[in-house]
């Protein structure tokens, strides 16, 4: 009866209903075969020898697919193989210009009054700091923050980016929308210096087929819920639209109250019962409708 969960969620079962809904809320990693794939072009950049001119990553796809959670989860393993942090990750900040960008990176180092200094002093600030911590890899999540501004501000951005790898041996990796792509494809010297590594939506074949059936293996429910049979597969993509935290949002929703309503299974139903409204139409949705 439990043979379609892993072993280590079949305990959950006999935990209270507060505990298995908890479980099933808490954030989980899901090693998908692109997130392999890209840990993989992560430690390659570890890897590498010392260069004068570094080899970058692009790590781009839409919203809500997944590519924080695989950069992170990235940081947090080399963390726990070495003391010596040699990968920093940065929250690109909205705003145009190299005074957000550097305050980003100020920030993501743990660096006081970045959001106080002139230009200058930031960059004199960041320089010792990437001398002292001799970073290998700087990961800047939400890049496509910094492409927001005058065309001479982001030129200034890529010409930071290209002084880290020579000056610092850093190799910068860019994670964001379609727009890095654009930006950075935009000249061949700039297309030169980054690897692309698309997160793209998720179509119905047998990677999809398999995810599904790894989520239905870490959800403790009494009983198979047989997602990846073809109706509710295709049914499930369809209101995700293949981005994968829509996918993980449906089936939480669903898996909860399969437990709550005593089911412990999810049926076709049971999604529809949730009345689940896809990403890209709930700016006209019923629920927006009824606040005018």
């Amino acid at each position: 009866m439990e043979d379609h969960l892993f072993e280590h969620v079949r305990p959950y079962l006999d935990r209270t209903i507060e505990e298995r809904i908890a479980y099933i809320r808490a954030p989980r990693w899901i090693g998908h075969q692109a997130a392999i794939e890209s840990h993989q072009r992560l430690s390659d950049l570890l890897s590498r020898p010392p260069s004068l001119r570094t080899q970058g990553l692009m790590i781009v796809g839409p919203y809500a697919n997944g590519k924080t959670m695989i950069v992170e989860r990235f940081a947090v393993d080399c963390l726990k193989a070495s003391a010596d942090q040699k990968v920093w990750i940065v929250q690109t900040r909205e705003g145009a210009g190299l005074g957000h960008f550097y305050a980003s990176i100020l920030h993501a180092l743990n660096a006081p009054g970045g959001d106080v200094w002139t230009v200058g002093r930031k960059a004199e600030q960041l320089d010792h700091l990437l001398a002292a911590l001799r970073p290998k890899v700087l990961i800047f999540d939400e890049f496509h923050n910094a492409l927001r501004g005058r065309p001479r501000d982001v030129e200034a951005v890529f010409a930071f980016l290209r002084r880290i790898g020579r000056q610092y041996d850093i190799s910068p990796v860019l994670v964001g929308e379609v727009t890095v792509y654009d930006y950075i494809c935009a000249t061949s010297e700039m297309a030169s210096r980054f690897e692309l590594f698309p997160i793209p939506r998720w179509s119905y074949d047998e990677a999809y087929l398999s995810l599904l059936d790894s989520l239905e293996a870490a959800l403790p429910l009494a009983r198979s819920s047989d997602l990846s049979a073809e109706r509710k597969a295709r049914h499930i993509l369809g209101l995700s639209e293949g981005l994968i935290g829509e996918i993980v949002a449906i089936l939480t929703k669903a898996a909860i109250a399969a437990i709550q309503e005593g089911d412990e299974r999810i049926t076709r139903s049971s999604i529809d019962n949730l009345r689940y409204i896809p990403l890209s139409k709930r700016r006209h949705g019923p629920i927006r409708e009824a606040l005018l």
